[in-house]
């Protein structure tokens, strides 16, 4: 383990207050004023820790983009005002795609104002130089529900940096896993002292044996979020991210820097953290404030309906130099056993509207 700036000053926390939850754990690893994952570096990219699907292709956000146009034109039948919404837009590469794409949509871009969802202020910065020449209004929030509908939301690879609660089954009960120090000082896993009576956890995982692991993140929080700008007017999101689709139990905590995985206790502050979605408890969640949903599918089955390779293939066309390039990035896209069926796309709307486009031949 590294003795990061930020390992110090959370030994320094356990030491004062106790083991801290998993959830607390990753929030300070995020969010830390000063040493903080998300507070003050770029770390997407091929130069940094991870890399997202809009960074390995054009075609992805391009896609992203012609999908928006068409649920506006389809769905929501070509509203004169839309906002357009990234939730955790990173260096804002999906965004400038979509837009580029769509300038050939007629009325699209006149009708559409981009609202950005960001708590970095060093994302911003690097979204605000990629999109100067955007072509269309940009706003910036912290807000998963601060602006106006109708409005198409996006969120790619924004859950799985969610704080999550662990919580694994003993013999007295749920306990809450949580991180404290060893006999040396260092980080290490342990679970807390209060059991819980979560109800909840004992119906879902009636059949759980000791060293069985649960985790839980606050998915209400964001269905209640979607919910309330859908309150306002029409909604349309899309929400892609890694995850499974059955309530299953398990560890799923990861850590990732420079594009190697690593314990999540190895570098607090320099790694990403993050965990698998749950899309059964998240569309539960949706589901549970009437808001009606469509898939998950596979990204492969996603892409695919959208027409990735024929889009792909005019895209070589045109630019044969790169046409390597851009074949390895769409195949990396649809791998099997890789992003391909890893990652899941699902679809939320506002309940009065009909089937969102990509998912009406797979459901």
């Amino acid at each position: 383990m590294r003795d990061t700036p930020l390992a110090r000053t959370l030994k320094d926390i356990i030491q004062r207050d106790g083991a801290m939850p998993i959830a607390t754990y990753m929030s300070h690893c995020h969010w830390d004023p000063e040493h903080g994952y998300y507070a003050s570096k770029s770390v997407i990219g091929r130069d940094g820790d991870f890399i997202t699907a809009s960074e390995i292709s054009q075609t992805f956000g391009e896609l992203i983009g012609l999908w928006s146009a068409v649920v506006w034109q389809q769905v929501l039948a070509a509203p004169s005002t839309l906002t357009l919404v990234e939730y955790g837009p990173g260096r804002g590469t999906l965004m400038r795609d979509a837009l580029r794409a769509t300038r050939v949509v007629p009325g699209f871009q006149a009708a559409t104002r981009v609202h950005l969802v960001e708590m970095s202020e060093t994302f911003r910065e690097a979204q605000t130089a990629l999109l100067a020449n955007a072509g269309v209004p940009i706003t910036w929030g912290q807000s998963l529900a601060g602006f106006a509908a109708p409005a198409i939301i996006i969120a790619n690879e924004f859950l799985d940096s969610w704080p999550a609660s662990q919580w694994i089954k003993t013999p007295q009960g749920w306990g809450e896993r949580a991180i404290g120090l060893d006999a040396n000082g260092d980080l290490t896993f342990t679970i807390l002292n209060s059991v819980s009576q979560n109800a909840n956890i004992d119906r879902d995982y009636p059949d759980a044996q000791p060293g069985a692991v649960v985790e839980m993140l606050d998915y209400a929080r964001f269905a209640r979020a979607l919910r309330a700008v859908a309150n306002q007017g029409p909604l349309a999101a899309l929400i892609i991210d890694y995850g499974h689709t059955l309530g299953s139990s398990g560890d799923t905590l990861q850590a990732l820097r420079g594009h190697a995985y690593e314990s999540p206790l190895a570098s607090p502050g320099e790694a990403d953290l993050t965990t698998h979605v749950n899309f059964f408890a998240l569309a539960t969640a949706l589901h549970g404030v009437g808001l009606a949903l469509d898939g998950p599918v596979t990204q492969t089955e996603f892409l695919g309906s959208l027409g990735i390779i024929e889009r792909a293939s005019r895209l070589m066309a045109a630019n044969p130099a790169r046409s390597g390039e851009i074949e390895a990035g769409v195949a990396r896209l649809l791998a099997p056993n890789g992003m391909g069926t890893r990652f899941k796309v699902l679809g939320v709307r506002s309940a009065d509207l009909p089937a969102l486009p990509g998912f009406i031949a797979a459901t």
